[in-house]
């Protein structure tokens, strides 16, 4: 692994935190609006897959979405505006914070409809095929959606024609608050790829090393034309299904149990057990996010709200 790059990951990672954190407090603040569903615990999956992407490849994201999104480069006031309901949001106050997209980092858009990602995806894929650019095409999703018949239909198609494809499967084991072996007799999802021949690989996906490398892996496998991968990432959201939600369903001693698994600390301890990072290094890395967000914030309370004779723009195509 190269030095810059480990440390990127690991600023990525916090930055995620970081950000989920600000969101959570201005929820609270009264000065965002509506539900949020917070990728705190995720950040590992988001960051070791987008980190073995080009810019120009694709992801497809959720309805928890905003870490796939920083981890693929988006600017977090551009962000912050976004969710403010600015018109200097990515998607001039339309997108909001679940269906964020960026054409110019290969953002497709998160998605608040359940797998509805996975076809978006492998279309992308397929468009890539065709073209012969070898982008390659990620679409995360949650446990929950391995469920759905799109998942199914559209791995069988990235499958039939190697389509270059990578289904990333955050399991968190719950699917909204179902926990997923009540509803699922399959352990690991990532066994369902033998259905349709492709790799299918369960790692754990509080380790950023072990995502990338075997996102790593699957991308190179898809750029030389021998089709997709499904791979399973164990993982925990440390908060419920959405921010303003009461944790009822899930055993308090669970939710102690993952968060001594910090995907964070886990990565920090190794940084520093390696020389790579220093706790001075560190402590600099987390003021410089902090100054970060907080103009992040105050860029978006200092945008302009749309004018209402701007609804239906870019709505439709020309």
């Amino acid at each position: 692994m190269d030095r810059d790059l480990e440390i990127k990951m690991y600023r990525d990672m916090l930055k995620i935190r970081l950000f989920e954190d600000k969101v959570n407090e201005l929820v609270r603040k009264g000065e965002l609006y509506g539900f949020y569903h917070l990728y705190t615990g995720q950040e590992a999956v988001a960051v070791g897959t987008c980190s073995a992407l080009n810019r120009d490849d694709y992801i497809t994201s959720t309805h928890r979405g905003h870490g796939h999104v920083i981890a693929k480069g988006l600017k977090l006031d551009r962000m912050m505006a976004e969710l403010m309901g600015k018109v200097t949001g990515y998607n001039k106050a339309k997108g909001g914070s679940m269906h964020l997209a960026s054409l110019e980092y290969g953002v497709l858009g998160a998605n608040g409809i359940v797998g509805a990602g996975i076809p978006i995806a492998t279309g992308a894929a397929l468009s890539s095929k065709l073209q012969g650019n070898k982008r390659v095409a990620v679409c995360f999703f949650g446990d929950a959606a391995s469920n759905q018949g799109s998942f199914h239909e559209a791995i069988n198609i990235a499958s039939a024609f190697n389509l270059p494809c990578i289904y990333m499967c955050e399991n968190n084991l719950y699917g909204v608050g179902t926990r997923q072996s009540r509803v699922r007799k399959v352990e690991n999802i990532a066994d369902r790829a033998a259905a349709y021949a492709i790799p299918g690989k369960t790692i754990d996906g509080n380790d950023v090393m072990e995502v990338y490398c075997c996102v790593k892996e699957a991308v190179e496998r898809a750029r030389e034309g021998k089709g997709p991968t499904l791979i399973e990432c164990r993982t925990y959201r440390w908060g419920t299904h959405h921010n303003a939600e009461n944790d009822t369903y899930r055993p308090p001693e669970e939710v102690m149990e993952w968060k001594k698994k910090c995907p964070i600390k886990k990565f920090e301890t190794v940084l520093l057990n390696e020389g790579i990072l220093s706790p001075d290094e560190i402590v600099n890395i987390e003021k410089e996010i902090v100054r970060e967000l907080d103009d992040a914030v105050e860029y978006g309370r200092n945008s302009k709200l749309p004018e209402i004779e701007s609804a239906l723009d870019d709505v439709l195509a020309e």
